[in-house]
């Protein structure tokens, strides 16, 4: 992709001499003072959960107190907190992570106080940070991000070691100061710089409109833009899906598009907008195999009205496994890109220093039993989004094509009896 994946051979040699020189040196090093032969050691017990000895860590450990030239400058509690980093690290997985105390209560100062941002989501794939999806009206996509750019440095810091909590910190910072990230793009041959303002971040939840099918003058089509599954999301929903049905809309084209996730239980009672209720919106499997499966408990005020979903690579979690039981279950058309694939559960540990410890324990399935996370899922009329030439407006070619497939299904049934449910969800869980 681009000039980051091309390597140059002349800097590949100079990096193979100079690890050549460096392993002559220590070659030439060991003939000048060999060392007394020794037998190799071999331990076979096993003592602890990794279910080999954990004598080879300390044994390291030691030889680094012992041996390392600037050891005064580390403290102990950095050998342990770099362990446990290593121990996670090794899972491979982007969203288990870990925070020493003082990174824990500071990102839990962020989360809960004002912070100035970028207003992106971030999150990782590949081994490489990336654009999730960009909020609306903020920074990042005023200054043109979109989703899935890799973000290859935050200022000049490279960011290809880096979690996503780690790279969020430095993201990060006071409102009206500028954060310099350096993106590299699929479709590009170099990376380019962008400069963004923090601000204060803003994440809007709904927007809807009744829009006309092509040639007809009559408003029939309810379009809703759902930007985040937060609280305020299943009774902003309802008041556009009420005054929709009073409107006599004969149909529904619901926009997950950048929707990169929030709370499950918003997803579960969207869904029963849509389908019958004690049907299984999405299934929680663990690594026993045991399984949960998580019902719809709405009204199933939508259940005959045609539903096309609009879906990209920024809809994530929550939205894909909304988008996942409305294909399965309703027959719905996903229209646009494949969504990002993030379908695992993370639940949050607090250790006893106030160390936070956050690990993968299960996955979503759809209800046809599909795996979300790392596949993501597949638009059933793939249209990508193209860049307006110079002067030209953007026309979402998307959105067109959505209107396009639910207008021959318009009017084919008729929807049931309105009955308006509330459910309370001060209990929500984060599908994050």
């Amino acid at each position: 992709m681009g000039s980051i994946k091309k390597h140059k051979w002349g800097i590949i040699s100079s990096l193979i001499v100079a690890a050549a020189l460096f392993y002559g040196g220590f070659q030439l090093g060991a003939v000048q003072s060999p060392p007394a032969a020794q037998e190799p050691q071999v331990e076979v017990s096993s003592d602890g959960p990794l279910g080999v000895s954990s004598t080879l860590l300390w044994d390291a450990i030691d030889i680094v107190k012992n041996k390392y030239i600037h050891i005064d400058d580390v403290k102990d509690e950095d050998f342990l907190y770099g362990t446990i980093r290593g121990a996670v690290n090794a899972l491979g997985d982007p969203y288990t992570t870990f925070l020493n105390p003082s990174d824990a209560k500071k990102f839990d100062e962020d989360i809960r106080g004002n912070f100035g941002g970028i207003g992106a989501e971030i999150g990782k794939r590949d081994g490489q940070l990336i654009v999730v999806s960009p909020l609306k009206d903020n920074p990042a996509e005023r200054v043109g991000l979109k989703a899935g750019d890799i973000i290859v440095k935050v200022d000049d810091t490279l960011m290809a070691d880096f979690t996503v909590e780690e790279a969020v910190k430095i993201i990060r910072g006071e409102e009206g100061t500028v954060v310099t990230l350096l993106i590299m793009r699929e479709e590009w041959n170099e990376a380019k710089e962008f400069e963004i303002t923090r601000a204060t971040v803003i994440i809007p939840t709904l927007e809807w409109e009744m829009i006309a099918s092509p040639g007809q003058e009559d408003k029939n089509i309810v379009y809703i833009q759902l930007y985040t599954f937060n609280a305020n999301a299943s009774s902003l929903f309802r008041d556009a899906v009420t005054e929709a049905l009073f409107s006599g809309t004969k149909g529904v084209i619901l926009d997950l598009r950048n929707n990169s996730g929030g709370f499950l239980d918003v997803a579960i009672n969207l869904a029963g907008w849509f389908i019958d209720k004690g049907d299984t919106v999405t299934e929680e499997r663990f690594r026993s195999g045991e399984s949960r499966a998580l019902v719809a408990r709405g009204n199933a005020a939508l259940r005959n009205l045609p539903v096309v979903v609009l879906v990209n690579g920024g809809s994530a979690s929550a939205s894909e496994i909304l988008a996942g039981a409305l294909r399965d279950l309703r027959g719905a058309k996903l229209v646009g890109e494949k969504t990002f694939g993030k379908g695992s559960v993370q639940e949050l540990e607090t250790l006893k220093d106030g160390s936070t410890l956050k690990i993968s324990t299960a996955e979503w399935l759809t209800p046809a039993g599909h795996s979300i996370d790392k596949e993501g899922l597949e638009p059933d009329i793939e249209v990508a989004l193209e860049e307006p030439a110079e002067g030209e407006e953007f026309e979402d070619a998307q959105l067109k094509k959505a209107i396009e497939v639910i207008t021959p299904m318009l009017g084919q049934a008729a929807p049931p009896p309105l009955v308006i449910e509330y459910v309370d969800l001060r209990s929500a869980t984060s599908s994050e």
